[in-house]
């Protein structure tokens, strides 16, 4: 695990980046980003935070001691992307891509297809717990606003984002493009990439590895707008009070989706897929 010290930071996106997010030429309004505003003044006590997300050995060691199953093992289904995120029967975090897949040389990536009450569960077994959406935005950009890890400026060879497999993409149709050719990878299996394979110089100022792209992480904090006054997307209301966030965007994702301050929000029930993960912290 990584040591970060107490500090303060203003957890958020300043209004310049919303600015600078609607004259992107990405396909989302600015409203869709407006939970990340307006920025809040936080003071965290030390902690430690682990340095890759849990991978998929870690999460099997665990499952072999306790015995343990997976949500979308007891519910016989889990969430694969196709023209949308769809149910496909067999799928979990040890068929990732539904029957016949499997995790065979894939044990140092993410796992994936947990749900927050799986990784909840193996936090526990470890002494751990999920960090908190404000200790895990400080742990990947630090006490200086950054829009991702390593800083302001975007390099598509820091991260494991859909900008790694091919050439600059910003738009819906060009991502779809990907997607139908590149993104469902080989038998559909996720294109995770084995944990810290971007270090150091895609790791944050605390040498925190992963924390843009590669597999969404959940986090312990229940979803809330940082103020009264915060104004996004009404399609994001309802998960407020009722879902946990979650942070770092994913191999499916462009540069928009994998920064520092994006937030997005999972239902705690259950619910999984094979872009999502987690990895643990702990106070200090």
């Amino acid at each position: 695990m990584v040591l970060i010290p107490a500090g303060s930071f203003l957890q958020g996106s300043p209004p310049w980046v919303l600015r600078w997010l609607d004259e992107s030429d990405q396909p989302l309004p600015p409203e869709w980003f407006g939970d990340e505003t307006p920025q809040v003044s936080r003071r965290l006590p030390a902690y430690r935070i682990d340095r890759h997300p849990v991978t998929v050995a870690e999460f099997a060691e665990f499952v072999r001691a306790t015995g343990y199953r997976t949500d979308a093992e007891s519910r016989g289904y889990g969430m694969l992307y196709d023209r949308g995120w769809t149910e496909r029967e067999g799928v979990s975090w040890r068929a990732p891509a539904g029957p016949g897949s499997g995790t065979g040389g894939r044990e140092n990536h993410p796992v994936v297809n947990v749900s927050w009450n799986d990784a909840s569960a193996y936090a526990a077994w470890t002494g751990k717990r999920l960090p908190t959406e404000p200790e895990w935005e400080y742990a990947a950009r630090g006490a200086v606003f950054r829009i991702w890890p390593w800083g302001n400026r975007w390099n598509p060879s820091l991260a494991n984002t859909a900008e790694y497999y091919g050439e600059k993409m910003t738009t819906l149709d060009e991502w779809r493009k990907w997607w139908a050719t590149v993104g469902k990878g080989q038998a559909d299996l996720p294109l995770t990439t084995p944990v810290g394979a971007f270090s150091p110089a895609g790791d944050s100022v605390f040498g925190c590895a992963d924390l843009a792209g590669n597999v969404y992480e959940w986090t312990a904090t229940v979803s809330q707008p940082y103020a009264d006054t915060a104004r996004f997307d009404p399609a994001i209301r309802p998960a407020m009070g009722n879902y946990r966030v979650i942070r770092g965007g994913s191999w499916m994702n462009f540069r928009y989706q994998v920064r520092c301050c994006e937030r997005l929000h999972g239902d705690p029930l259950g619910w999984s897929n094979f872009a999502l993960g987690f990895r643990c912290a702990h106070s200090a």
